[in-house]
């Protein structure tokens, strides 16, 4: 991302069009530069440029190769001398330049030896009063260093004087931004209700409402963390921190509400984490099956391979009616990689099959499933070089896959043992 950055400040740009020469001799208008992958300069100077300029380019330049070549030190050293870029009137983007200045000085200072947080608040603190387009950015960027920090109070206390800045027109133009500066403070609010909630007594957390210090910092958190659900987006974080709250003061009622909206509503993205965040509350609170079923059957719309489809489709073999659906749910597991050696799956897959052989049309129903996998399921699963794998590291699993090949594929000649000759098709 800073090397883009720096990359798009190398090239030639319009801006270089002011520095021009445009004299009797020259074209009155700029050509246009050729689309074709040309080799081209690495630095492009225009025409006229003055000392100043040339000396921040070059200083820029020596930044880059510095850190493209990690050495930290040096380009620590150039860095002092670049931001003089910002008292620049005539380019006309000096917020460019600020962006630049904030981002090369906050990734030397991660890589470089030596530093310290003192160096970190500086350079947040002058970046902060440089200008104000990206003021909530560089206090929220701030605070997320200082929360990984352990400085959870300092990382709350400069978010909430972002969270209360105002700035004209500016802070109408970054209303997104706002939100996202209440959310994350709300979210830092959670995490100092949980450090009290962890260092209270057990005679509190008995009688949670009790505690009126750790109260307070739950309604300051859940203040902003309930309006989160007004913003589609994912917001899986928040989310299930004010869950955890509502779970602990005993709201179940409001806690299974905020996870169905988070899930249900048509205005967010297809999110398949909440659908797994409210089976896993369900699941906590001892639900109905069918209720069980009915959020896992959406998660298996959504993602097919995902890893509660296993309980799923142990939900699925406690009534005999939903054997052909677990089937299905299983071989749209094993169609993933992820899922190729894993000995749970295939056991599975074994038993159901064991279940439908009970019945009299067990092999249309294999088949059925089979089809449309004929022409790619077996060289997946059913090669030689698996069969001489699973003798070696996985000789349970051989045992299993063996066993389903003639029932899965019984039109494919394939043999599916270590150290003999791989025939047919697969």
């Amino acid at each position: 991302m800073i090397m883009d950055d720096l990359d798009n400040e190398f090239r030639p740009t319009t801006q270089l069009e002011d520095y021009a020469d445009f004299s009797d001799d020259t074209p009155t208008k700029v050509r246009k530069q050729s689309r074709l992958p040309l080799p081209r300069s690495f630095f492009v100077e225009p025409k006229r440029e003055t000392g100043f300029h040339r000396s921040t380019r070059l200083c820029l330049e020596r930044i880059r190769e510095s850190m493209l070549h990690h050495r930290w030190q040096e380009a620590a050293q150039y860095m002092a001398c670049y931001p003089q870029m910002i008292e620049d009137t005539t380019a006309g983007s000096a917020h460019h330049y600020k962006e630049l200045i904030w981002r090369i000085s906050t990734e030397i200072l991660h890589h470089h030896p030596n530093s310290k947080m003192e160096d970190y608040n500086i350079i947040y603190e002058q970046m902060k009063h440089s200008g104000v387009k990206h003021y909530l950015l560089i206090c929220l960027e701030h605070s997320f260093h200082l929360m990984l920090h352990g400085q959870v109070e300092n990382a709350k206390r400069h978010i909430s004087i972002a969270e209360s800045w105002r700035h004209g027109k500016e802070s109408a133009c970054q209303i997104q931004t706002t939100k996202l500066i209440q959310a994350y403070r709300s979210l830092l609010d959670y995490v100092i209700w949980c450090d009290k909630k962890n260092n209270a007594s057990g005679i509190n957390l008995i009688n949670p409402g009790s505690n009126q210090d750790l109260h307070n910092c739950f309604r300051q958190a859940s203040v902003n963390l309930k309006e989160i659900l007004k913003c589609p987006g994912v917001w899986d974080s928040f989310i299930l921190s004010y869950v955890e709250m509502l779970e602990f003061y005993g709201d179940h009622e409001e806690a299974e509400k905020v996870l169905q909206d988070y899930a249900y509503d048509n205005t967010f993205p297809n999110n398949p984490n909440a659908h797994a965040y409210l089976y896993q509350y369900l699941q906590r609170h001892n639900a109905s099956k069918r209720r069980l079923m009915n959020v896992l059957k959406i998660l298996h719309m959504l993602v097919p391979s995902h890893e509660l489809m296993l309980d799923y489709t142990f939900l699925l073999l406690d009534t005999e009616k939903h054997m052909k659906k677990a089937l299905g749910i299983l071989l749209d597991m094993l169609d993933f990689a992820c899922w190729r050696t894993n000995m749970v799956v295939w056991d599975r897959l074994n038993n159901v099959i064991d279940q439908l052989q009970r019945g009299e049309d067990w092999k249309e129903v294999v088949a059925a499933k089979m089809a449309a996998r004929k022409g790619w399921w077996p060289a997946l699963h059913f090669t030689r070089f698996h069969a001489t794998e699973d003798a070696e590291q996985r000789p349970e699993l051989m045992k299993v896959k063996a066993s389903l090949t003639k029932i899965l594929c019984p039109d494919i000649k394939l043999t599916y043992s270590a150290g003999q000759t791989f025939n047919g098709d697969c």
